[in-house]
């Protein structure tokens, strides 16, 4: 049997996210550069504004803990009135990204992709 590519790794990664939460509606791992390297997205999502915009939220966000003196920075997080898109740091290269709906239990979606993302950061 044919070893899995590091594509197919992380989007197994991304879709045992969903599994184990259910909060967790769709997720990807987007270069720091702003490009798609793996995904879990909904077929209507256009991956590459996904992948740029992620990448933009985190460079932003920890310019601003940076220089607000906030300390090193644990995620971004947007609340929509439709759910809230996260974002952390997945090792030095990569976002993990996520969507979650509305009525997620935040503590539990920041805990599990934080074990995620240090998944994803032994790959990348």
């Amino acid at each position: 049997m044919a070893k899995k590519s590091k594509v197919e790794e992380l989007t197994d990664i991304l879709k045992g996210l969903h599994s184990i939460t259910p909060d967790i509606e769709a997720a990807a791992v987007v270069s720091v550069d702003g490009l798609m390297i793996a995904s879990a997205l909904p077929k209507d999502i256009e991956e590459d504004r996904v992948a740029a915009m992620s990448a933009a939220m985190l460079s932003l966000g920890e310019r601003t803990a940076d220089e607000l003196a906030r300390g090193e920075l644990s995620e971004v997080y947007v609340k929509g009135v439709d759910g809230y898109i996260v974002l952390m740091a997945a090792g030095e290269d990569a976002v993990l990204t996520a969507m979650a709906r509305k009525d997620a239990k935040l503590g539990l979606v920041f805990l599990d992709m934080k074990r995620t993302a240090e998944a994803i950061a032994q790959i990348v």
